[in-house]
């Protein structure tokens, strides 16, 4: 008889103490991460901060802005060892749900032009881009426009 180990998925609201962990999974994640501040801000601004765990081990985050009937996306990262397994696309569905539930009817967000995997989950989940912002991220050799797109709820 052979026993199955199947961790627990847990998406749950960030918490100020979840920020060095978060911390990990960004540094691990980018070229120029967010700070503890960036995170720590949006806690207490109030955005909509969530924690993706496994196994009681923070592997992904998400940090949302709300205004009026519009949420932003302003982070979205599952760990690089754990992409590639549909992790995202459940964020990003738990996204929209939130979204959703402080019914916004649309909701926006930026991505690398250079980011095919993030680009096709996001039009998987019905995104579409509209626009180009110049220069918007950080690079290696100066900066990098940003693709925005929406996605209607």
């Amino acid at each position: 008889m052979s026993a199955v180990l199947k961790l627990v998925h847990n998406i749950r609201i960030m918490r100020d103490i979840d920020v060095p962990a978060v911390l990990l999974v960004e540094k691990d994640s980018y070229e120029f991460p967010w700070s503890a501040g960036n995170f720590i801000d949006s806690i207490h601004a109030g955005y909509s901060a969530w924690v993706y765990e496994v196994g009681g081990e923070v592997i992904g985050h998400m940090v949302m802005m709300v205004a009026l009937d519009e949420a932003h996306l302003l982070n979205i990262t599952i760990a690089p060892n754990w992409r590639r397994q549909g992790l995202g696309q459940i964020f990003l569905e738990h996204a929209m749900k939130v979204a959703r539930q402080k019914f916004c009817r649309v909701l926006f967000l930026e991505v690398r032009p250079s980011n095919g995997p993030a680009i096709a989950m996001y039009e998987k989940q019905g995104f579409e881009a509209f626009a180009l912002r110049k220069a918007y991220y950080p690079a290696e050799t100066g900066r990098e426009d940003a693709l925005v797109m929406r996605a209607v709820l």
